[in-house]
């Protein structure tokens, strides 16, 4: 039976998302701390990318001036990992999942001062209504998980900052090529924070050989893969499926966490009816926007 490419590409972007939620539950499994597991992450993928001769011939199109902004993004983008991986090892991977989806609240009010336009009421709306939700995630997690969630929540706005500068970039050079130079600028620029980020430890540790299995796995099977499996899907996919299918990823990542790492025993219920809250809200994000759309 063959399926329809709409059919098929519903299918890759969810695959995607299932992908982008092992990330969790690897950054709880590999036992570097935060900083060093991004930047071994990052310099993986750089590696694998580094055998494509598209990629190269891309870095040759990119002008100083767009090279320099792709830079500023893959800064970002290393940030907010660091971030990220610093919730889970701060809290777990449900408290980091939960605080990650706060994201679009965030971009609901950066996109607007980024764009100099007037704020979408709507979306608003968006982050008052998550307010009760983050209230009883807070009061769900036990107090030395809190900061956990505090960090979490910083990832959540360096990745909506870096949703919006990476949009102000797109189609203007090839995707992988685009991949390569935010990442690998992103390792470099990590690589100089990282004596202030991890102070009392070595610079680069050399991973265990149970985190270099992971760490390959988190490189190659959760960041290359599904990135070359969303360029793939998109082509037949409208922006509406693409971020419902996306918005997923925390449910994914819990639904992991629980299943993998037995992590409903840690967090108390209100915890989770915060969760859905939040979540109700994010999933609420996409169909905002199509309504505001419609009415233009």
């Amino acid at each position: 039976m063959t399926l329809r490419p709409a059919t098929r590409a519903h299918l890759q972007i969810h695959a995607c998302v299932v992908l982008w939620g092992f990330t969790t539950i690897l950054g709880k499994l590999i036992t570097m701390a935060a900083p060093a597991l991004v930047l071994w992450r990052m310099m993986i993928v750089v590696a694998a990318l580094s055998v494509l001769p598209r990629v190269w011939r891309g870095w040759l199109r990119v002008p100083g001036q767009l090279l320099a902004a792709y830079a500023f993004t893959g800064g970002v983008v290393a940030m907010h990992w660091v971030a990220f991986y610093a919730s889970i090892k701060l809290a777990n991977a449900s408290v980091a999942a939960t605080s990650l989806a706060l994201a679009p609240v965030f971009l609901a009010i950066i996109e607007p001062l980024a764009r100099r336009s007037p704020f979408d009421v709507r979306e608003l709306g968006l982050g008052v209504a998550v307010v009760p939700g983050v209230a009883l995630v807070v009061g769900g997690t036990p107090a030395g998980m809190r900061l956990g969630f505090l960090v979490g929540t910083l990832s959540a706005l360096l990745a909506a900052a870096f949703n919006v500068s990476n949009k102000r970039l797109v189609g203007r050079t090839d995707p992988l090529t685009v991949t390569h130079i935010e990442i690998a600028c992103g390792a470099v620029i990590l690589a100089i924070a990282l004596p202030w980020l991890s102070p009392n430890r070595p610079l680069l540790p050399i991973p265990s050989a149970h985190d270099a299995v992971l760490l390959i796995v988190l490189a190659l099977a959760c960041t290359v893969l599904p990135f070359t499996l969303a360029l793939i899907a998109l082509e037949h996919l409208t922006a509406f499926s693409s971020q419902l299918a996306v918005n997923l990823e925390p449910v994914y990542a819990i639904l992991l966490a629980i299943l993998l790492l037995g992590e409903e025993h840690q967090l108390g219920p209100s915890f989770y009816a915060g969760v859905v809250i939040v979540l109700s809200a994010v999933f609420a994000h996409p169909f905002m926007s199509r309504a505001g759309k419609s009415a233009a």
